[in-house]
């Protein structure tokens, strides 16, 4: 598949409650941490000035989708309760529903009854699930009778040991084997918008995460909306010898070779530049003489 026909996914959509995503273009998820504890920003957002700032920022420059996360997953991370968890996403959502009701919220938990109660309460159109599935055995079900768009991410172990879960025989091919047993059990249940996220810092190695992006068309497989989150991430700040505040650049370099690769979403903490990103993308696979 080419270039440009990777960029250009056509005829993929989700139905995020009712509001469709077009995504024959690559849309933006900007990611809003509501904890003290996350890699980047965590601690930063934890306040309702702060949290209405950036998500009044993040809608300005053209976010598609704001993606509130309550339990930092940071490799080390220790979990909290459901209650709080809740506790720190509520304020959040009702924020962005009451404030940009056009806006697609998407809630970033393991959990499936957290998924139940926002979704229920206060129409969340997307559950972002970093374990696939892995952490909660309700969760599928949960999907499937609410019917809610599901991002499923590959990831081993939890956040708070993931590192340990590093050494696979075939990277790639253990990876694609793990997302065709699960969307396979979840088509049977019903199931039909569904994304794939790869995990990129999750249970893998630096190499590793390198190794997958190179390889990151691959999951074209699937012919299922592809989401990628690269940003800010210690795949970019340990090889640049940085920190992840002064790796903007870096960020986007990676997020356009996603693109190039066939990335449907963007999960990015820079919302401004990853707009960018497609619009230049898209400038030149439509230029003409």
């Amino acid at each position: 598949m080419s270039f440009k026909d990777t960029f250009f996914s056509k005829n993929r959509s989700l139905n995020c409650g009712g509001k469709l995503l077009d995504l024959s273009v690559p849309r933006i998820m900007g990611i809003l941490n509501v904890t003290p504890d996350s890699f980047y920003d965590g601690g930063y957002y934890f306040t309702p000035d702060n949290i209405w700032n950036q998500v009044s920022k993040m809608v300005a420059e053209k976010a598609d989708i704001i993606d509130i996360g309550g339990i930092s997953t940071r490799p080390g991370a220790k979990p909290v309760s459901e209650e709080e968890e809740l506790t720190r996403i509520l304020p959040a959502i009702k924020m962005v529903r009451e404030q940009y009701p056009e806006t697609i919220i998407s809630v970033d938990t393991y959990r499936s009854a957290v998924a139940r109660h926002v979704v229920e309460n206060y129409g969340v159109e997307i559950i972002n699930d970093i374990s696939g599935g892995e952490l909660d055995n309700k969760m599928f079900e949960t999907v499937a009778e609410l019917k809610f768009s599901y991002i499923m991410m590959h990831m081993r172990g939890t956040p708070e040991t993931m590192q340990n879960h590093i050494t696979y025989k075939d990277l790639l091919k253990e990876i694609v084997e793990y997302f065709a047993r699960k969307t396979e059990h979840l088509l049977k249940l019903g199931v039909i918008d569904l994304v794939i996220d790869p995990g990129f810092g999750f249970s893998k190695t630096t190499d590793q995460n390198f190794y997958l992006l190179n390889h990151l068309d691959t999951f074209q497989l699937f012919e299922l909306p592809l989401v990628v989150g690269l940003s800010r991430k210690s795949m970019i700040y340990k090889t640049l010898q940085n920190s992840p505040a002064e790796v903007i650049n870096g960020t986007t370099v990676l997020n356009t070779i996603a693109l190039m690769k066939g990335a449907n979403i963007l999960r990015v903490h820079d919302v401004k530049e990853a707009v960018q990103a497609v619009i230049l993308i898209k400038k030149l696979l439509t230029s003409k003489s």
